[in-house]
Formats: structure tokens, sequence, C-alpha cells
């Protein structure tokens, strides 16, 4: 059996899956789309603020306290593919699926939270 100390230290050293995710609201189909080179940051990240009413995009926040949390939904749309490839650039791949997924989801205006196309986060 693994110590506790073995078990932090192996959450730790895994690979952190990078790629690109959504928080959608049910109630009216409006996404905010992001994306990250470790997922399980932002997405905790997102949830944590929008309960406690300190989310930094005001329209999502002022929705999340309308519709409330049931009403909303995190998911992962994609995970970058690592390639056994020395040419292979994480940062690459991520770009090309952010693209790729914004033009897909144009999410913006009536459409979605975005305010911008950068939507890579830590």
């Amino acid at each position: 059996m693994k110590t506790q100390k073995e078990l932090k230290r192996e959450y730790r050293e895994r690979p952190k899956p990078a790629g690109v995710f959504r928080i959608r609201n049910l109630a009216n189909g409006k996404v905010l789309l992001g994306s990250s080179r470790n997922l399980e940051g932002p997405l905790n990240a997102h949830k944590f603020m929008l309960t406690m009413g300190s989310h930094r995009n005001e329209a999502l926040q002022k929705e999340w306290n309308e519709y409330g949390a049931k009403n909303f939904v995190f998911e992962i749309l994609e995970v970058v593919k690592v390639k056994d490839d020395p040419d292979f650039d994480l940062d690459d791949e991520l770009t090309l699926l952010e693209e790729i997924w914004l033009e897909k989801l144009q999410p913006f205006g009536e459409r979605g939270y975005n305010t911008g196309n950068r939507i890579r986060q830590a």
C-alpha cells in the first residue's frame, strides 16, 4: 500500500492534459471557450470564482447568479494528442485546437461569453 506522500508525488508528476474546454449555459446555450496546458487547473478555478461570485467575466457571473450552478456544465472538448516526435510542439498543437474550436463555436456576442480570440489560460 502506497503512503500518502507517494500518492501526492505521483499525482504531481503525472502528465497534465492540455486542451480546449467550455463552460456551457444550459438555459440559453451560451458558452465560454477556454484552453490550457493543464485543463484541470482552469476548470477548477472557474468553478471556484463563479461559486464565490468573483469571476472576472461579468456576463458569465451575472447569468451564473441568475440561472444557478445546476444550469452550467463544464466540458473538456478536446485534449491535445501528444506525439512521440522530436518536432512535436504542445503550444503549436494547442493553438491549432483553439483556432478550430473558436471557428466552430463562435463564442461571442449572443453565442457566448468570450470577448476576444485569446482563450489560453495558465
